[in-house]
């Protein structure tokens, strides 16, 4: 089926659905790199008018990647909740951005269609919406996960403490973790990305955040970032790890060249609950995606990046996880190009992972040879605050001397509390009162000196 319109006096025709849902993308490097971006302005703007005339339906009847080539494609088709489905079936694509951002789409009623939305249609109402329409229908969708705290409620802003170390020092990982924690940090998770990664590290580093959490109360998890099949070894040798990690991709292909398929992600979810460490949720899956994670593997199928990290979405979705982050600048300007595509793709990211029922984060983040610098993230990460985000990166000076890469340091969370009025996890919060890291009566007001708690653990280490 061949599709056309005119803009301008010309007509521009599209040979399939796919090239429709490329060229209607705004403009990006990877799209460029990838050959499917739209060749000009006027050309993006008659793909957008295409995409918006069209039904949601042709989602459901026409595959962006053959049923029978994809297990994704199978995912998305053999989950799709007809029910769900049903009060939104007769809309176009336009229809629909219009319905979302009207009075009508209430939290409730967006809870409700979860399932119904495919991420192929949450990708096509992005590529016609604003930053503000992205914005706007991202903050009317609550979705709340938990574990040991209480994840995304409406007022909340989580932190992951990211303690990354060069050489994975213990010592270095243990003082990161603590100068996070006294700054109000490490409510989403502890997660650290291993610098040697195999299952002994991976151990070793899930017993000293497990000492770490116990010996505080501490209300939150911890995760290593290692590969799923290095974290089942790790339960199978009795380590005490409380999430499952993976990077996750929207293809077949690229999740085979992150070395996994769903099947793994089923075994290792089910063995992380069997330990049942949770304890007010079992929400025990972490899933890392970032737009061009398919072009960079040779496995996009043809599709565009925004869509494909659509579909990654599908994949999270099915194993019910506590947190998923787009690491939306990491993959470098070769996708990505500057701040305002990265800004771009965050919120298209983040819009794209509520509709479809996700706990979305967002690591406010850019490599050095991007051309985008620190005032773009603070731009990025209010916009994101705006929009409900649920929870950031917190890294000592916004630097990770580790994956060499800039993102969000805790004095950033701390100013997006501040100027938004947004509270940790309460679990978590009710904990930095009680550790005398958080003013009381302010609640946004750091205590000044070390607490007790920790003073009595750094004394002991005094020669």
């Amino acid at each position: 089926m061949s599709y056309r319109a005119t803009v301008g006096g010309h007509v521009f025709k599209f040979a399939t659905l796919a090239e429709v849902m490329a060229k209607a993308t705004p403009d990006r490097a990877g799209d460029r790199l990838a050959g499917v971006a739209a060749q000009t302005a006027r050309e993006r703007a008659a793909a957008q008018v295409v995409l918006a005339d069209l039904p949601l339906a042709t989602f459901l009847t026409e595959a962006l990647i053959p049923y029978e080539d994809d297990a994704v494609t199978r995912l998305i088709v053999d989950t799709h909740d007809a029910a769900a489905f049903a009060p939104i079936s007769h809309l176009t694509v336009g229809d629909f951005r219009d319905w979302l951002l009207s009075d009508l789409a209430t939290t409730p009623v967006l809870a409700a269609l979860r399932r119904g939305i495919t991420p192929e249609m949450a990708a096509a109402v992005a590529k016609i919406m604003r930053n503000q329409d992205l914005i706007l229908v991202a903050k009317k969708c609550h979705v709340t996960t938990a574990f040991r705290d209480t994840i995304g409620l409406p007022g909340r802003l989580s932190t992951r403490i990211q303690p990354n170390h060069p050489t994975d020092d213990v010592n270095g990982i243990a003082a990161s973790i603590l100068d996070g924690l006294m700054y109000a940090g490490g409510d989403a998770v502890i997660g650290i990305n291993p610098a040697t990664d195999n299952v002994a590290q991976a151990s070793r580093l899930s017993h000293l955040m497990a000492d770490i959490i116990d010996q505080y109360a501490i209300p939150t998890q911890s995760c290593v970032l290692t590969h799923v099949t290095n974290t089942l070894e790790c339960i199978e040798a009795g380590a005490p790890v409380d999430l499952v990690f993976q990077s996750v991709g929207g293809t077949e292909a690229t999740n085979t060249s992150f070395g996994f398929n769903l099947s793994d992600l089923a075994e290792a979810r089910d063995a992380a609950l069997s330990l049942n460490r949770g304890t007010v949720g079992q929400n025990v899956m972490y899933f890392e995606t970032g737009q061009g994670s398919s072009l960079s593997a040779g496995a996009h199928h043809g599709l565009d990046q925004q869509t494909c990290e659509a579909r990654a979405y599908a994949v999270a979705r099915h194993f019910d996880p506590l947190l998923v982050n787009t690491v939306v600048g990491f993959i470098g300007p070769e996708y990505l190009f500057d701040g305002r595509e990265i800004a771009r793709a965050g919120l298209e990211d983040h819009f794209c992972g509520k509709l479809l029922g996700l706990p979305m984060g967002c690591d406010v983040c850019y490599t050095n040879h991007a051309d985008a610098d620190q005032n773009d993230m603070d731009t990025l990460m209010t916009l994101l605050g705006v929009a409900g985000v649920t929870f950031i990166m917190g890294i000592p000076g916004a630097d990770d001397i580790m994956l060499n890469y800039q993102t969000t340091s805790f004095h950033d969370a701390l100013y997006l509390r501040r100027v938004l009025g947004l509270k940790p996890a309460p679990e978590f919060d009710a904990w930095l009162g009680r550790m005398g890291i958080m003013d009381s009566a302010d609640g946004f007001r750091l205590q000044g000196g070390i607490p007790d708690g920790f003073a009595r653990s750094l004394a002991r280490l005094q020669p």
